[in-house]
């Protein structure tokens, strides 16, 4: 059975930084794209940022110059360093993976349960 689970949420003072990790198990995803989401209350998941199995990284203009997307292999582990967080990423964030990269939450068939992110004005 695949899991992938997240942790590092939290609540953190804008300016701060956070950093998530996510490990899967029951599979290796060396070669999968990983990456995550992100869903605030009340609006639509969102795309974060993600790593494909070649190392190639995209991002959210939104978090653009403040995350970075990284993974370690070995582990079956990706991160999400979060820098300069504002308010406006309060939102509870989702590890995903699949074979290829994608840009919209359809396009993942592993999910993550989610971890919690505050940030305080």
């Amino acid at each position: 059975q695949v899991q992938l689970v997240e942790s590092g949420g939290g609540l953190v003072q804008a300016g701060g930084s956070l950093r998530l990790s996510c490990t899967a198990s029951g599979r290796r995803f060396s070669s999968h794209a990983m990456g995550w989401f992100r869903q605030a209350s009340g609006k639509e998941r969102e795309f974060v940022a993600v790593m494909s199995g070649d190392s190639n990284t995209y991002y959210a203009d939104s978090v653009k110059g403040r995350f970075t997307i990284s993974r370690d292999n070995a582990k079956n582990t990706v991160y999400l360093q979060m820098n300069s967080l504002k308010p406006e990423d309060t939102a509870v964030y989702y590890c995903v993976a699949d074979l290829g990269v994608g840009f919209i939450q359809y396009e993942y068939d592993y999910w993550g349960q989610g971890t919690q992110v505050t940030v305080s004005s």
